[in-house]
């Protein structure tokens, strides 16, 4: 459970094999790795935020990408060493690994548990060789699959991610992919609606007219037969994109999405610290090269470190919390801004929105409805103007 003195640390490796035409990630593709290298900078800019934020708690490494079992094991487990040395790790710890469910780096899943890795995530993203193609994955779903049993042998906890609103994507053939992917699923699945990012292949290849994605109904819909499948099968949803068995919930998310501490360490990672009582944003050089040479000769490679000031708090708070089920509690709100949350916010955008059924305000706190999450973008900016 996040808490003040609780900390949640993110630590990026920006390396793939190759780019996805789909993502806006902070990922390259390099020719050559020095491992070595860059294990020591990883380890020197920790000691830079562990030197700001002593004696904090950490209940959650996530180690992002990129693809971060493209890492050697080697390196996974000096960082998690090294957190564990500078702060304090919490006695029932998540560290979760992304990783690709070639059947390279799923070899390699072994060392990663060895290495302290007690969860993973897997990029599966669809189960049919035509879209995986489609997007630019380099596994099939034969693969995918394998890789899915495996860390099912090998880690008590896993979840992996797919991707709905495919081109030509009708609800019956989304729902039977749940389905199969149900039957290897045990407490958490990611599902994510394909979004056409400004910069990447695909949006050029979409404004072109290459590829149509779904309509707008056709995408509600998707999203509808997702939360009745995966909900009927015990996997609720306890956030927009994501579903869990109760307990399951993926513990370093659930600290972004409860405004808690997080450490961003790695090329354009970023963070939130409360230092000497003041939330502090924090975001290191996106660069890998620049990060690298910064840290070797600085000890870190922040970029920007700015006081988050009250407003901005208020609009984080309620754009990260309101996308779960829970919602932002009465108490947080208060921990965070000192105010009441309904003398905070403008009662006339707040009764319009109750009203309307997309949100829910009482003394517990604020949360939003079932369809006021589907329709998060548009109710975010009604409550804040």
């Amino acid at each position: 459970m996040a808490g003040p003195d609780t900390l949640a640390v993110y630590v990026h490796w920006p390396f793939c094999l190759s780019k996805c035409p789909y993502c806006d990630f902070n990922s390259h593709v390099a020719a050559g790795i020095d491992h070595a290298r860059w294990r020591a900078a990883l380890l020197r800019e920790i000691d830079h935020y562990a030197d700001r934020t002593p004696g904090r708690l950490v209940i959650s490494i996530f180690f992002g990408g990129g693809t971060p079992s493209l890492m050697e094991p080697a390196t996974t487990a000096a960082v998690i060493e090294h957190i564990g040395r500078r702060w304090r790790l919490d006695e029932g710890v998540e560290i979760t690994l992304e990783a690709n469910p070639t059947s390279v780096e799923s070899a390699r899943l072994a060392g990663f548990r060895d290495a302290g890795v007690n969860r993973v995530s897997l990029g599966v993203q669809a189960l049919n060789d035509a879209d995986l193609k489609f997007l630019g994955r380099e596994h099939s779903a034969r693969d995918a699959l394998a890789a899915v049993d495996l860390a099912g042998r090998l880690f008590n906890r896993f979840s992996f991610d797919l991707i709905y609103a495919r081109p030509g994507q009708t609800v019956e053939g989304w729902v039977a992919e749940m389905r199969q992917a149900l039957s290897h699923a045990v407490g958490h699945l990611s599902v994510y609606q394909l979004t056409i990012e400004e910069g990447t292949p695909f949006y050029a290849r979409h404004a072109r007219g290459e590829f149509r994605i779904p309509d707008e109904d056709t995408a509600a819909a998707l999203y509808e037969a997702t939360q009745a499948v995966l909900g009927e099968a015990g996997l609720p949803a306890y956030e927009i994109s994501n579903h869990a068995r109760p307990g399951e919930e993926s513990r370093h998310n659930l600290a972004y999405w409860r405004y808690g501490d997080y450490a961003g360490i790695g090329p354009g990672a970023h963070g939130r610290l409360t230092i000497g009582g003041e939330k502090r944003a924090t975001r290191q050089h996106r660069a890998p090269a620049i990060w690298l040479e910064r840290v070797e000769r600085d000890g870190h490679a922040t970029q920007a470190e700015l006081p988050v000031i009250l407003e901005e708090r208020l609009t984080e708070m309620l754009m990260m919390g309101l996308r779960t089920a829970e919602g932002v509690p009465a108490e947080r709100f208060r921990r965070e801004t000192g105010l009441e949350m309904r003398a905070a916010l403008d009662a006339g955008r707040l009764a319009r929105l109750v009203e309307g059924g997309f949100l829910v305000a009482d003394e517990a706190g604020l949360r939003a409805t079932p369809e006021g999450r589907q329709r998060l973008n548009a109710v975010l900016p009604a409550l804040l103007g």
